[in-house]
């Protein structure tokens, strides 16, 4: 009984600190790694729309494109350090003008090359303001548009402010569609604390194995005791 006892207090400490190791460790890394927020305005319509909840992964800058879909902290442009989501036009180096043609074939060029972004809200890629722009981003900045160009309040908006570029520093996340590492890391803190629970439970069992074990043990006959 004792044998058996000692077992399950064995297999308690290595599964529960298996637990602990798992779910502390998937926690930390998804903290450091990920955020999530919900959108609360009509910006990046028709691609997020107002109370789609986004995930974003921390990224470092030398990795953002553009066509990313990033979020962002500008306090001294937007009042409040609350989370903006936006897209990158342009990355360092890029020379970006708005427009080259008229109505729905209207396009922005990045570098003299026509961009093309299915992702405009009605195809409208000017929004109506400014009447046009012409924006050399400067190194280590970036020049950010919304999806619904008629209404979003982005780099257009604050052109005498370096060309309305926002450096990368103010970036917080890229966000991202596949939500398959942040939903397996979801797993790996269940499976932790599943298995905490269970070396918690089998340390409770060694415990009683063992207070029957030494139940079952007779006394010392009499003579046996030394006075």
């Amino acid at each position: 009984m004792s044998g058996k006892g000692r077992g399950l207090g064995i297999a308690a400490v290595v599964v529960g600190l298996v637990g602990l190791l798992l779910g502390l460790g998937g926690l930390g890394y998804a903290r450091h790694a990920f955020g999530g927020s919900v959108v609360s305005s009509e910006s990046m319509t028709p691609t997020y729309g107002p109370g789609d909840r986004l995930v974003y992964e921390r990224v470092d800058a030398s990795e953002l494109r553009r066509g990313d879909v990033v979020v962002f902290s500008a306090p001294d442009r937007y009042g409040g350090d609350w989370l903006v989501m936006e897209r990158v036009v342009g990355v360092g180096g890029d020379h970006v003008v708005c427009c080259a043609g008229e109505g729905t074939g209207a396009r922005i060029t990045v570098n003299g090359e026509p961009l093309r972004e299915p992702y405009v809200k009605d195809g409208d890629v000017h929004g109506g303001y400014p009447p046009s722009y012409d924006v050399r981003v400067p190194e280590g900045r970036l020049f950010l548009l919304g999806d619904h160009r008629a209404n979003s309040r982005d780099s257009r908006a604050f052109l005498d402010d370096r060309g309305g570029t926002l450096p990368v520093s103010a970036i917080r996340g890229r966000v991202i569609d596949d939500h398959s590492v942040p939903v397996l890391l979801g797993v790996a803190m269940m499976a932790g604390l599943v298995l905490s629970l269970v070396g918690v439970g089998l340390g409770i069992a060694a415990f009683v194995v063992r207070r029957r074990a030494r139940a079952l043990v007779p006394p010392p006959p009499p003579w046996a005791v030394q006075v």
